[in-house]
C-alpha cells in the first residue's frame, strides 16, 4: 500500500511525513515516540503510519509477463 497523502478520516496532510517515521523507527527509535515528534496525535492517522507494510521489495522479485 502507498502511504495515502491525506488521512482517510479527518484529512490531515501526512503523506510527507511518511519517510522521517520509517527512517526514525528503521534507526531504532520506538514508534509512539516517533509519532509524538511528529506532531501526528490524532489515532486515525496514528493508524494509516501503524499499519503501513512496505510490500514494494517483495512485489518487484515477481515479473509481469
Amino acid at each position: 500500500m502507498i502511504i495515502p497523502v491525506r488521512c482517510f478520516s479527518c484529512g490531515k496532510p501526512v503523506g510527507h511525513l511518511w519517510e522521517e517515521y520509517k527512517k526514525r523507527v528503521a534507526d531504532g527509535e520506538k514508534p509512539k515516540k516517533v509519532l509524538d515528534e511528529l506532531g501526528i496525535e490524532r489515532y486515525c492517522c496514528r493508524a494509516i503510519f501503524l499499519g503501513q507494510e512496505d510490500y514494494i521489495e517483495l512485489i518487484n522479485k515477481f515479473k509481469k509477463s
